[in-house]
């Protein structure tokens, strides 16, 4: 019976990427090429084969779809029940990360409004929202980002919390392209600071660039989401936020 229940879900969560594929009216190969993976993973993965959550991750930021959603579904069906925690019980995270407890940062869990600078239009704010939850089956903080303009793009990573300093790192490591978001260690605001470093698509060219960036935890979002401009109502808080970054000494931007 369980066998036939996990089959049921994994082909439910099957139906909805194809049936998202068709309304976006994109072939596999496309799918394949938006989410930068190889035309026969994608056809493993409408094929019901195991594929990395990766993948998973970037096929659902193409296409719309809820990760964590479509995650449980193909866990699920793969191995039948969740996977047991691992490594103190899922309650502490690996030395290199930290070795930080969850009891430690159950503080930091919890959604952000997320702002830095456009990297191609000034004077334009990019907004989006980043989740922050506790991972059992890889003990650490899992972020993930929603919402935002630039879907494909949208990363998916972990919290690595020294123990002696007053900033953390936001990392997410993709086929060897690593970007790290270094910010200060969420305080009794909500907020965190810092600088984004990451690579940049001008036309053809990849560039690296380096900006202030903002995350304010939030229990609703009534502001605007996307690229915010000076005419957008939200744009004055928004700009407030990202100025006092460098202003208060969370971030410095040095050009000799």
């Amino acid at each position: 019976m369980k066998a036939t229940v996990s089959k049921s879900v994994r082909e439910a969560a099957l139906a909805q990427i194809k049936t998202a594929m068709i309304e976006k009216k994109l072939t596999q190969a496309e799918l394949a090429d938006a989410a930068d993976c190889h035309e026969k993973t994608i056809q493993n993965l409408l094929g019901g084969r195991s594929v990395r959550d990766q993948t998973l991750f970037d096929v659902c930021m193409v296409l719309g779809l809820d990760f964590d959603k479509l995650k449980s579904a193909w866990n699920g069906g793969a191995n039948g029940s969740p996977r047991e925690p691992v490594g103190e019980g899922g309650l502490v995270a690996p030395l290199y990360m930290g070795a930080y407890a969850r009891a430690a940062v159950d503080h930091y869990i919890g959604s952000y409004l997320t702002l830095r600078p456009s990297f191609s239009q000034p004077g334009t704010i990019v907004a989006y929202r980043t989740d922050i939850s506790w991972d059992p089956d890889w003990p650490s903080l899992l972020f993930q980002e929603r919402d935002r303009p630039d879907k494909p793009y949208s990363h998916r990573g972990r919290l690595y919390i020294p123990a002696s300093s007053m900033f953390i790192h936001l990392v997410s490591l993709t086929k060897g392209a690593m970007r790290m978001v270094v910010v200060s260690q969420v305080d009794r605001f909500g907020e965190m600071r810092g600088i984004i470093t990451t690579l940049y698509k001008h036309g053809a060219m990849l560039q690296p660039v380096a900006t202030p960036i903002a995350y304010v935890k939030s229990e609703a979002f009534a502001g605007a989401f996307g690229e915010v401009t000076q005419e957008s109502p939200s744009y004055a808080e928004y700009h407030k936020i990202l100025t006092e970054t460098t202003a208060q000494g969370y971030a410095r931007l040095v050009i000799s």
